[in-house]
C-alpha cells in the first residue's frame, strides 16, 4: 500500500461510512454510494483508501478501456494485439467538478486527425472507470448535462458516443461514490435515486474518539510509511475477507420470508419505483457474503434498510433526509419478533421469593447492584393563558433577537405551508451561470451549433468543434498551414441560474400574525422554486434601525428555510436600509461569481419610516439594471399603494401577494436584465 494513502483501518468511527463502501464493493451491481456529510468528516479519505481494499483486474497491456477477456471494445488497439495479459490496481477515477463533456465521454483524437487524416477516438473518464470506482467529490456542484451523461452510463453500464465522425459503444460499469456537503445544495432526484446506498458521515461527539482521529492524523503526518506499515496487517485481513465475500456473493440466497419483509418496509415508508427493493436486497445479500452467513437475516436486512432507503424515501426539500427506526423495527418485527434479552445474572430461581429486603440467608445485599432511583412525577402546575397578541401565542423555533432593545415589539411567526407560486424567469444578453431557471448561453452547457472563430477570440479547448475546424482547413487546403479562420468553436446553450436575493418586510408593520405567516409561507415558496431550479439564495430583512443579511448566498435552501423559521418582526420600518444591504449582497457576489446574474425579490407593503432614503437606493438598484419584482404584503380594502411606487423606483414589476400565490396568475413572471 502507497504511503500516500491513509489506511482504511486506520480510520476512526463512521462504521456505517465504511460499511457502505464495503457492500457496494463486495456486489457492485448495487450502484455505489453517496456520502453527505460536513467538511473534515473522513469522507474523501475513506473513498480513497477503499482502492488499496480491491483485487486487481486483468487487462492488456496499454488497454485505455479496461477490456475483460474475451470481451474487447472495437476500437481497443491494445486487445487486438495478441499477447499475455497482466494486473493493475482496481482503477479509482476521480471526476472533476470542471470537467467537460469530452473529458467526461471521449471526443475525437485531435492528434490523430491532424497528423494522420483518420478518425480515431480518444477515451474519456468513463472507459477509464470501466470495472472500477468513478470518484466525484462535491458531486452535487456538478452540472446538470454531466449528470445526464453520468445518469445514462450508470443505467445502462455502457457509454455510447454519436459524435464529430465517431460512433461507437465501450462498457462503462462502474461503482459511482459521490461526496457531498447539503450546505451547498442538494443533488438532483434523479441522480441521488442512481446511488444504491447513501450514508451520513458527521464528526464524533465523543471527546476521546475526536482526540484518538487527531492522535492517528498528526502520526500519519509525521511519518507516513511507518503509521501504514503499522497497519498492513489489518488492511491485508480486510483485503482477504473483501475478496472471500466477492467470490462467495453469488451463493447467498435471499428467503422468501425477508424479501416480502423488504417489499412491505418500502411500501411502508412510501418510496418511489421499485429500485429500492432491488438495491435493498442486494445490499442484505452483499452484507451477509461479509459477515460469512449464507442468507441473509433481521441484522443485515435491518442494516441494509438504513442504507438503501433513506434517500429514497418521499420527502420535500425542507423535509430532513432519513428513515424512523423505530417504524423500521416495528415492521420487521412482524417477520421475526425479537428475542427477549436474558438477565445478566441468569435466569430468577422459581424457589426464591419475592424481595422484600430480609436477610434470611445471610446476604447483606453488597454485591448486588441496587435498582435505579424512581423519578417522582409531579403534577403539572396549569399556568394562565397568554395574552391574545403574546409572543407565547406564536410557534417559535428559539428566542427572539433583541436587536431593536427590550421596548420593541418582537414576534416569531410560524409559515404558512410552501405551495406553488407564480415562476420567475429572466431574460439577458450573455453568458450566465448553468443552472435550470432562465434560458441563455452557458459556458459549460450542451454543444448546439459551430461557428467560425471571431477575431482575437482564444477558444478554449473543450469549445473547438475539432470536426467542423478540420472539414475547413481541408476545404481551404491541407497544404496551408492551419490558422485563426479556420477554428470552429462551439455556442452552448442551456438554462441559467440566479442568485435570487430576497428582500423581507420584518418590520412592527408586518406584525400581524396571519399576514406574516403569509409572507413566510410565500418566502418558503420561493425557496421550493429555487431549489427545484438550482438557484443560489440569500436572506436580507430590515426592521429597527437597519437591515442584516441574516443569510449569505448559499445552494442549501434548508439553511435557508431555517434561518426564515426564526425571523423576528418588530420596530421600524427601514426600507431603504433593506434595499441598500441587499444590493450591497449582490454586488458582493458579482464580484465573486460574475455570472451567476441576481434577482430582487422585495416583500413589502411599501411603507417607510426609518433609515435612509428608500427613493435614492431604489435608483441605485434601477440604474444597474438588477431585474426583480416587488411583492405587496398590504392587506385590507384599504390599501395606500406603496409598494406599488416602490416596484415603480425600482423599475420592477408588483404582484400582490395573494396573487403571487394564486393559481390564477400566470405560471411565469418574465424579468428583463438590464445587462
Amino acid at each position: 500500500m502507497s504511503a500516500e494513502v491513509y489506511p482504511f483501518s486506520a480510520v476512526v468511527g463512521q462504521e456505517r461510512l465504511k460499511t457502505a463502501l464495503i457492500a457496494s464493493v463486495v456486489d457492485p451491481r448495487i450502484g455505489g454510494v453517496v456520502i453527505r456529510g460536513q467538511k473534515g468528516t473522513a469522507k474523501s479519505t475513506a473513498v480513497r483508501a477503499l482502492r488499496a481494499l480491491l483485487p486487481d483486474i486483468d487487462v492488456s497491456p496499454g488497454c485505455a478501456f479496461h477490456c475483460e477477456a474475451g470481451r474487447a471494445v472495437d476500437v481497443c488497439e491494445a486487445c487486438a494485439k495478441a499477447g499475455e495479459r497482466t494486473t493493475v490496481p482496481t482503477p479509482l477515477v476521480e471526476l472533476p467538478i470542471g470537467a467537460g463533456e469530452d473529458r467526461l465521454v471521449g471526443s475525437l483524437d485531435v492528434e490523430a486527425a491532424l497528423k494522420e487524416g483518420r478518425t480515431a477516438f480518444q477515451p474519456g473518464l468513463l472507459a477509464s472507470a470501466n470495472r472500477g470506482l468513478l470518484y466525484v467529490d462535491e458531486v452535487n456542484l456538478l452540472d446538470d448535462h454531466l449528470v445526464d451523461v453520468l445518469l445514462d452510463a450508470a443505467a445502462m453500464g455502457v457509454n455510447r458516443i454519436e459524435r464529430e465522425g465517431v460512433s461507437l459503444e465501450h462498457p462503462a460499469r462502474f461503482s459511482l461514490v459521490g461526496t457531498m456537503n447539503a450546505e451547498e445544495g442538494e443533488l438532483r432526484p434523479q441522480l441521488l435515486d442512481r446511488f444504491g446506498l447513501s450514508v451520513v458521515a458527521g464528526a464524533p461527539a465523543d471527546p476521546a474518539e475526536r482526540s484518538e482521529v487527531v492522535r492517528r492524523r498528526m502520526r500519519y503526518e509525521a511519518g507516513p510509511e511507518s503509521f501504514v506499515e503499522e497497519y498492513s496487517s489489518e488492511e491485508k485481513e480486510l483485503a482477504a475477507r473483501i475478496a472471500e465475500a466477492r467470490a462467495n456473493v453469488g451463493g447467498v440466497a435471499l428467503s422468501d420470508r425477508w424479501l416480502l419483509a423488504i417489499s412491505r418496509v418500502c411500501a411502508a415508508f412510501e418510496v418511489d419505483g421499485l429500485r429500492a427493493d432491488i438495491v435493498t436486497s442486494r445490499t442484505a445479500i452483499a452484507l451477509a457474503a461479509w459477515n460469512g452467513v449464507d442468507s441473509p437475516g433481521r441484522p443485515e436486512v435491518r442494516e441494509a434498510c438504513l442504507l438503501a432507503l433513506p434517500h429514497r424515501r418521499r420527502r420535500g426539500p425542507f423535509d430532513d433526509m432519513g428513515i424512523d427506526e423505530d417504524e423500521l423495527d416495528r415492521l420487521l418485527d412482524e417477520v421475526e419478533p425479537p428475542e427477549p434479552e436474558e438477565p445478566e445474572d441468569g435466569p430468577e430461581d422459581p424457589d426464591d421469593g419475592p424481595d422484600d429486603g430480609g436477610d434470611d440467608d445471610g446476604d447483606d445485599g453488597s454485591d448486588r447492584t441496587p435498582p435505579p432511583p424512581q423519578s417522582r412525577q409531579e403534577p403539572e402546575q396549569q399556568s394562565p393563558p397568554p395574552p391574545e397578541n403574546s409572543p407565547a401565542n406564536e410557534s417559535t423555533d428559539q428566542a427572539p433577537s433583541q436587536a431593536d432593545g427590550p421596548a420593541a415589539q418582537e414576534q416569531i411567526v410560524s409559515a404558512a405551508p410552501a405551495g406553488r407560486v407564480a415562476r420567475l424567469s429572466a431574460r439577458a444578453r450573455g453568458i450566465g451561470a448553468a443552472g435550470r431557471r432562465s434560458r441563455g448561453a452557458t459556458p459549460r452547457g450542451a454543444a448546439v451549433r459551430s461557428r467560425p472563430c471571431r477575431e482575437g477570440e482564444s477558444p478554449r479547448r473543450g469549445d473547438l468543434a475539432v470536426a467542423s475546424t478540420i472539414t475547413a482547413w481541408v476545404r481551404r487546403g491541407k497544404d496551408t498551414p492551419l490558422s485563426q479562420r479556420d477554428y470552429r468553436v462551439f455556442d452552448r446553450a442551456g438554462k441559467q441560474g440566479h442568485l435570487i436575493v430576497l428582500c423581507v418586510d420584518a418590520s412592527g408593520s408586518m406584525g400581524a400574525r396571519k399576514r406574516m405567516a403569509a409572507v413566510k409561507g410565500a418566502v418558503r415558496s420561493l425557496l421550493l422554486d429555487a431549489y427545484q431550479r438550482r438557484d443560489a439564495v440569500s436572506l436580507v430583512t430590515f426592521r429597527g434601525k437597519g437591515a442584516a443579511a441574516v443569510l449569505p448566498p448559499t445552494s442549501s435552501v434548508d439553511v435557508a428555510d431555517r434561518s426564515l423559521r426564526v425571523l423576528a418582526t418588530g420596530g421600524r420600518t427601514p426600507l431603504g436600509e433593506g434595499l441598500i444591504k441587499s444590493f450591497e449582497v449582490i454586488e458582493r457576489h458579482r464580484r465573486k461569481d460574475p455570472l451567476r446574474r441576481p434577482l430582487l425579490v422585495v416583500v413589502t407593503d411599501g411603507r417607510t419610516n426609518s433609515g435612509r432614503s428608500a427613493e435614492r437606493a431604489s435608483e441605485a438598484i434601477a440604474r444597474q439594471g438588477v431585474p426583480g419584482v416587488v411583492i405587496d404584503s398590504e392587506s385590507g380594502f384599504v390599501r395606500t399603494g406603496g409598494a406599488g411606487s416602490v416596484a415603480e423606483d425600482l423599475g420592477m414589476k408588483c404582484v400582490r401577494l395573494e396573487e403571487f400565490a394564486s393559481e390564477t396568475l400566470s405560471r411565469t413572471i418574465e424579468l428583463v436584465a438590464g445587462r
